[in-house]
């Protein structure tokens, strides 16, 4: 029917490539949505539970530890989100903000005045940071120099 028509046959051959891109999107998209609504994450821990396994975890309980790191997963899949645009694979994402959680519950100071939350947060962005590519503008006097920069 259509090869008849080269151009009608080019821009039928190059809707797959298209269909496929939708439906990884949607794919990668369903995947965090379902983490996050069907309560694949235990809820996040009151104040009181989490002073009370900081200090277990200080003492030296594996247990008290693995109980932030559960509780706190939720948080890393919200913050993954930031980057969805970046072209990497979500779930490299989430396992590399986790590992940004574990060092952030690992050498998380509570007598510093700052929640496990906030610090954690700046630890999962970075764990992955470090590992897309960033672009950097550096401005001269014509105009803008772009690199891109891979940190991995």
């Amino acid at each position: 029917m259509f090869s008849r028509c080269p151009v009608i046959q080019q821009e039928v051959s190059s809707l797959p490539g298209l269909f496929s891109f939708i439906a990884l999107f949607i794919k990668e998209l369903t995947l965090l949505v379902s983490y996050v609504k069907n309560n694949a994450f235990p809820q996040p821990l009151t104040e009181k539970e989490e002073s009370k396994y900081l200090q277990l975890m200080a003492e030296g309980d594996a247990h008290a530890r693995n109980m932030l790191i559960e509780h706190n997963l939720r948080l890393v899949a919200h913050i993954v989100k930031k980057f969805d645009n970046t072209g990497e694979d979500l779930e490299d994402l989430i396992s590399i903000g986790t590992i940004g959680l574990i060092k952030a519950i690992e050498s998380f100071q509570a007598n510093k005045g700052t929640k496990l939350a906030t610090f954690a947060a700046r630890c999962i962005e970075n764990e992955n940071l470090l590992t897309i590519e960033v672009h950097i503008e550096l401005p001269n006097k014509r105009g803008f120099y772009f690199f891109a920069i891979k940190l991995s």
